[in-house]
C-alpha cells in the first residue's frame, strides 16, 4: 500500500462538486482533513467532461492548505478512462473509487496513476461488500456509500438496514491492517445533532471518518468523533487507576489490559478531537 504522510489520521472528507471550481478554495479553507473533488454523482452526465479538463487550470489556482483527493467516475462508466488520464498528471494527493467491487479494479487504476497515490474505494453494492476483503487489501483505505448501497439491495436507509454493511467493512479493514474505514454521508445539512450523532454512532463501530457534503457538517462531524463525557470519564479513571496492566477493579468491574487499551483509546480521541484539547 502506498501511504500519504497523515492519511491515517484523515477523518472528515468534504466533497465539492468539479463543475464548481470557484468552491474550492472555500472547500480547502473549510477545516475538513481532506477535500474530494468530484467528478462522480455530483456532476450531471452533460457537464462530466468540461469539469474533468478544466481541473489542471482549477487546481492551480487552488491554494494547498488540505490535502485534494479527486472522486473518479467508476470503472464500469465511460468516463472513467478519461477521468483516470487527466487525474494521473494532476498533482493530487489521491484518488477516491467508487463502486469499487474487485481487487481488480483498484489494481487497474492503480498501474495508471504516479507513485505513490493513496486509493480510497468505496463500497456501495452487495458485490462490492461480498469482496470486501480483498478490496481492502488492495486499496489503501475503505469508505462507506451507504445510500448507493441501499439502494442496490432495496433496504431500508438507516442503522438497522445497514448495521451488517458498516460492520462487515470495519472488520475488512481491520483484517487488512488499514487505517479505520470511512462513513457514509449524511444528506441533512443543518441538522447538526444528526451529523454528530451519525458520526458518534460510526464511531462507535470502529469508523474513524466520514464523508461530507457541506462545510456546515464539519463541525457536528468532529465532534461526534470526540468521546462523550461519560465515556470519558471511565476511561480516565481507568488510565488514571491502572498503571501497569494487572487485572484490578475500577467501578467495581475489573480491569485487564484489553480493557486499558480501550480506555487509551478513548482518551486519543478526546485530545485530538475535542475543541481545545
Amino acid at each position: 500500500m502506498t501511504m500519504l504522510p497523515g492519511f491515517a489520521d484523515h477523518a472528515l472528507f468534504l466533497f465539492v462538486p468539479a463543475d464548481r471550481p470557484e468552491r474550492f478554495a472555500k472547500a480547502v479553507a473549510s477545516g475538513a482533513d481532506a477535500v474530494i473533488i468530484d467528478l462522480e454523482d455530483a456532476v450531471p452526465a452533460h457537464a462530466k467532461a468540461g469539469a474533468r479538463d478544466g481541473l489542471g487550470l482549477a487546481l492551480g489556482d487552488t491554494d494547498r492548505a488540505s490535502p485534494i483527493f479527486v472522486r473518479v467516475n467508476g470503472a464500469e462508466t465511460a468516463w472513467h478512462d478519461g477521468d483516470v488520464a487527466v487525474i494521473a498528471a494532476l498533482p493530487i494527493d489521491g484518488v477516491i473509487l467508487p463502486k469499487a467491487e474487485a481487487a481488480a479494479d483498484i489494481a487497474a487504476l492503480r498501474k495508471r496513476l504516479p507513485e505513490p497515490m493513496p486509493i480510497i474505494a468505496i463500497v456501495e453494492s452487495a458485490r462490492g461488500l461480498s469482496a470486501v476483503d480483498e478490496i481492502a487489501v488492495a486499496a489503501d483505505r475503505l469508505a462507506f456509500g451507504s445510500i448507493d448501497f441501499a439502494a442496490d439491495l432495496g433496504c431500508a436507509h438507516n442503522r438497522e438496514a445497514l448495521l451488517f454493511a458498516r460492520s462487515r467493512i470495519v472488520l475488512a479493514a481491520r483484517l487488512a491492517k488499514a487505517p479505520t474505514p470511512i462513513d457514509g454521508v449524511t444528506l441533512a445539512i443543518g441538522e447538526t445533532t444528526l451529523i454528530e450523532d451519525d458520526m458518534r454512532y460510526g464511531a462507535s463501530l470502529g469508523f474513524g471518518g466520514k464523508l461530507l457534503i457541506h462545510p456546515r457538517q464539519i463541525e457536528p462531524a468532529r465532534k461526534g468523533l470526540a468521546p462523550g463525557a461519560e465515556d470519558l470519564a471511565w476511561a480516565l479513571r481507568i488510565v488514571a487507576s491502572v498503571e501497569d496492566g494487572a487485572a484490578r477493579a475500577v467501578d467495581g468491574a475489573m480491569v485487564d489490559l484489553p480493557v486499558l487499551t480501550r480506555a487509551r483509546q478513548v482518551v486519543r480521541a478526546h485530545q485530538r478531537f475535542s475543541n481545545g484539547s
